[in-house]
């Protein structure tokens, strides 16, 4: 079977399947971005090896930023993704940013913190990093570089993984997926990213859609919710993604789509309307679709203020049975939830009562329209 990457040690060229390709000059040699689907990581890692013997030095492989225009590699800029051998091993190496200096330790700590999970599944290792010191102005632009196997895979395979790799570091900034930086990669088709990600106390995963046609679903909807508003910092109640109990919680284990329609939306949001109270301030729902007529629902619950807790579930579920006329009042704690206690309820009454006695009660300005 022909090579699909080959190095022509007589003239010093590249080939990419039929395309000849050449260095631009300084940095090293230059392909488009629809080279990398047929090529082989294996082919490209024998001829950097063969081409680095040859040198003495090891070639970089760069790519293309503009891919519509003509091939000319003196003149073209780059991505901030590109493949070399480390210790005779094929690496790719990246450019990450973040709005604040760091050094090579922390820069690694983030690096585990925003992208282990993914680093982790993929079977990508981080071999170096170089993080920028002497950029006196934001963002400072950091080097990654990772080594991965490669049987079986193309070098599109690579890309993709790192350039998901940048984009969950990107959306993580500091290093920790939050609820908005998850938010973000939801809305933007990037669920996968997720995967190997820990249930914690701002996100609740869900496999298959809350019945709401029964009055259980539309309690434990609900509930979901307003663990989040009984708590400190929100969260996200996220349906359409699977998980697997281990020890200490439970993983995103895989992307798990649910049917959706243009009334899926109306359904959820009418459900949380007619069960809890009061309606949580800026609560946002969204359908993400994956493929026709499936995707993923997102209720994303930002912090509420203190005045507007606790919330309350009208309804609830005791000992596997539904109690319509029942009040509950839950609050999340990691992955679990826990009822709000006897006594901080008596107390949160009190002090709303001494409030209205001496006329300081705040009005509450958020109610749903």
């Amino acid at each position: 079977m022909a090579s699909t990457v080959r190095y022509d040690s007589h003239c010093w060229a590249w080939y990419f399947g039929e395309f000849e390709r050449r260095s631009n000059g300084a940095d090293g040699i230059v392909v488009k971005r629809s080279d990398l689907t047929a090529a082989k990581a294996a082919d490209l890692t024998r001829e950097l090896r063969r081409a680095s013997n040859q040198q003495g030095e090891s070639e970089r492989i760069l790519i293309d930023y503009d891919q519509t225009a003509e091939y000319f590699p003196k003149s073209t800029l780059v991505e901030h993704i590109s493949f070399e051998l480390f210790d005779n091993r094929l690496a790719v190496r990246l450019a990450v940013q973040t709005t604040d200096r760091v050094d090579d330790d922390q820069l690694v700590s983030r690096v585990d913190n925003a992208v282990g999970p993914l680093l982790r599944r993929a079977k990508y290792v981080l071999v170096e990093v170089d993080a920028e010191q002497y950029t006196s102005t934001t963002p400072f632009v950091h080097d990654l570089c990772f080594t991965m196997p490669t049987r079986g895979k193309t070098m599109q395979d690579i890309y993709t993984v790192a350039e998901q790799i940048s984009t969950l570091f990107g959306a993580a900034d500091t290093g920790a997926l939050r609820r908005d930086t998850a938010l973000e990669l939801l809305r933007a088709g990037h669920a996968n990213l997720l995967i190997g990600q820990p249930e914690s106390d701002w996100l609740d995963v869900k496999s298959d859609h809350y019945d709401l046609s029964a009055e259980r679903g539309k309690i434990s909807l609900a509930s979901a919710v307003a663990r989040f508003c009984n708590g400190e910092g929100g969260g996200i109640v996220l349906v359409g993604m699977d998980t697997k109990r281990i020890p200490g919680g439970e993983l995103i284990k895989s992307v798990r789509p649910v049917p959706i329609d243009v009334q899926t939306l109306r359904r959820y949001r009418q459900a949380i309307e007619n069960r809890l109270f009061p309606f949580p301030y800026a609560l946002q729902l969204d359908t993400v679709e994956t493929s026709p007529g499936q995707g993923l629902v997102i209720v994303s619950v930002p912090a509420q203020e203190e005045e507007l807790k606790p919330f309350l579930v009208h309804g609830a579920i005791v000992d596997g049975r539904v109690e319509g006329a029942y009040i509950s009042i839950v609050r999340r704690s990691g992955e679990d939830s826990i009822p709000i206690s006897a006594q901080q309820i008596h107390s949160t009454l009190a002090a709303g009562r001494a409030l209205l006695r001496r006329g300081q009660l705040r009005t509450n300005k958020h109610q749903p329209n």
